[in-house]
């Protein structure tokens, strides 16, 4: 009952996240159309860049869209994972993604400040950024219940919060430049929002690229892994452990385990059966375990 269960939340859960990416890359390519627009009419270059930005994001959206349908291709003879690794590249690129697209708007920023500072109408710049918050809150609200199941769920989410710190940087900028005329302050600004998402980039870049590498997931502790197996009865140790990602929510595991020597076939069965239900608790549901004996001639040296 507790599998059904579980399978029933994994699927409903596959389909809200398949709606938020739908429902996402339609209102910001929408978005799009209307910044880069308004950018023209006006000859606002913030309006145009972040327009070229959102568009980055739409790419980076229909990627991870694209990875998500991946995950349910069935394992074949070459991939007998199926392609569930592309959800860990893709968040892996949309990181790199993003990291470029923070050097654009630094490296424009910079420019702007010192070299050419441009006269820009604030109202309409605060207006169209505006719209941009309103749109990337609702998007990025709807992946955020499931943002910490799936590394390529919380790229989306990272990507659109961002988005909207932007737009509200744009905003900001907008109104005080309406009343001021101090133009360089959507520079200034621009460099803020910048580091600010570098931040939370520069965690997702280590994060993608530790999983795209088969290293042990942030969230799964090899010491953990060997404290639910010496609470087992039977088992004298674990050795030749190894815990890698094979996508961006599910994890497997491949162990040796050393069992007391006058352990039948029957109670290594259940031994295994209680060790991988410890497992699935540390979100490890693919395990692979292999056994050996200890005997008395092994009691004082490593099997």
């Amino acid at each position: 009952m507790e599998s059904h269960s579980h399978h029933h939340n994994h699927a409903e859960t596959l389909i809200r996240v398949n709606t938020a990416f739908v429902v996402g890359i339609v209102l910001n390519l929408l978005f799009v159309l209307i910044e880069a627009g308004v950018g023209i009419y006006v000859n606002s270059l913030s309006l145009l860049s972040d327009a070229g930005h959102n568009l980055a994001d739409v790419a980076s959206l229909a990627l991870s869209l694209l990875a998500f349908k991946l995950l349910k291709v069935k394992p074949n003879a070459h991939y007998t994972y199926g392609y569930k690794k592309t959800s860990i590249l893709v968040a892996l690129l949309n990181s790199l993604l993003l990291a470029l697209s923070i050097g654009a708007i630094v490296y424009e920023a910079v420019h702007r400040l010192f070299f050419d500072p441009e006269v820009l109408p604030g109202k309409a710049i605060a207006i169209t950024a505006g719209v941009g918050i309103v749109i990337n809150s609702i998007t990025a609200w709807m992946f955020a219940s499931n943002k910490d199941k799936d590394i390529n769920v919380k790229s989306a989410y990272l990507h659109l919060l961002a988005d909207a710190v932007v737009s509200l940087g744009i905003v900001i900028g907008g109104i005080v430049i309406f009343y001021t005329h101090w133009y360089w302050l959507d520079a200034v600004l621009s460099i803020i929002i910048a580091v600010v998402i570098m931040i939370g980039t520069w965690s997702l870049l280590k994060q993608s690229l530790r999983l795209s590498l088969d290293g042990v997931p942030d969230d799964i502790h090899i010491s953990e892994v060997k404290e639910a197996a010496s609470k087992i009865s039977g088992i004298k140790s674990v050795h030749h452990i190894h815990v890698w990602a094979i996508s961006s929510s599910e994890n497997a595991l491949t162990a040796h385990l050393v069992l007391n020597g006058n352990i039948t076939l029957e109670q290594e069965f259940e031994i295994k059966g209680q060790l991988k239900h410890s497992l699935e608790h540390m979100n490890i549901t693919h395990v692979t375990l292999e056994t050996e004996r200890e005997y008395q001639s092994c009691e004082t040296k490593e099997c």
